[in-house]
């Protein structure tokens, strides 16, 4: 247990994901402008806490900003972690390599839903959010309108973004464990499960593993889609 009881979880958790971050960013060398690229986009998406605060859970934190303000400087740390990580795992662990795609397939029939595919998933989260249900709900289907979305616009990427979100899944539910086990209860402590589904995978919520599906499924193809990329 880290002392101070509750309040410094959070931040320890989110700073944790910055080790995988930085071991990445050592060991693949290319996909170090992806990371950044990506790391960049999720942190401004941890400007979205107050929609989660308390509905979906509520952390303590650093100067109890989330109580307070909604805001709070670990959601920043957590999303640029998560952002960087799902963006290149895939490619990390096959030895994929970025290649731009030849002009003749950009003008293909099927890119011109480029910009719209790009865009699903926020305007799907602004319509489902308006729905009666918990916002992790519109966030989720969000993450896999995107990924599907670009599968419909690039279908070489299907088969990256079924891997790439079961190893981000995989990933994520490794530092759920060991955010239970550096601070047995917390999950039952901070998030707001009687609002959930009541689905739970051992300790977790359904909804986080399908959330870390959904990062891995979108981030991981998301930058090839965006910049005219292929992996080979």
């Amino acid at each position: 247990m880290i002392p101070g009881g509750d309040k410094y979880i959070w931040l320890v958790w989110s700073l944790a994901f910055l080790i995988p971050w930085g071991m990445l960013y050592a060991a693949v060398p290319e996909q170090r402008r992806v990371m950044w690229w990506s790391s960049s986009l999720t942190a401004l998406f941890g400007l979205t806490e107050p929609i989660f605060v308390p509905e979906y859970w509520n952390p303590p934190g650093l100067f109890d900003l989330a109580q307070r303000t909604g805001f709070d400087i670990e959601s920043l740390i957590f999303c640029f972690g998560i952002g960087g990580v799902g963006a290149v795992l895939y490619n990390a662990l096959t030895r994929k390599h970025l290649m731009p795609m030849a002009s003749n397939e950009r003008h293909s029939t099927r890119h011109r839903f480029h910009r719209v595919a790009l865009g699903a998933p926020f305007v799907v989260f602004v319509v489902l959010y308006f729905l009666p249900w918990n916002p992790i709900y519109p966030g989720i289907a969000a993450l896999f309108a995107g990924g599907a979305s670009c599968v419909l616009c690039r279908p070489d990427l299907a088969r990256k973004t079924l891997i790439g979100g079961a190893l981000f899944a995989g990933f994520y539910l490794i530092f759920l464990t060991v955010l239970e086990m550096m601070a047995p209860g917390y999950i039952e402590r901070v998030w707001n499960l009687p609002a959930l589904s009541g689905v739970m995978i051992g300790a977790f919520p359904i909804e986080e593993i399908l959330f870390g599906f959904g990062i891995g499924a979108y981030w991981s193809g998301v930058y090839e889609h965006f910049a005219w990329h292929r992996s080979n």
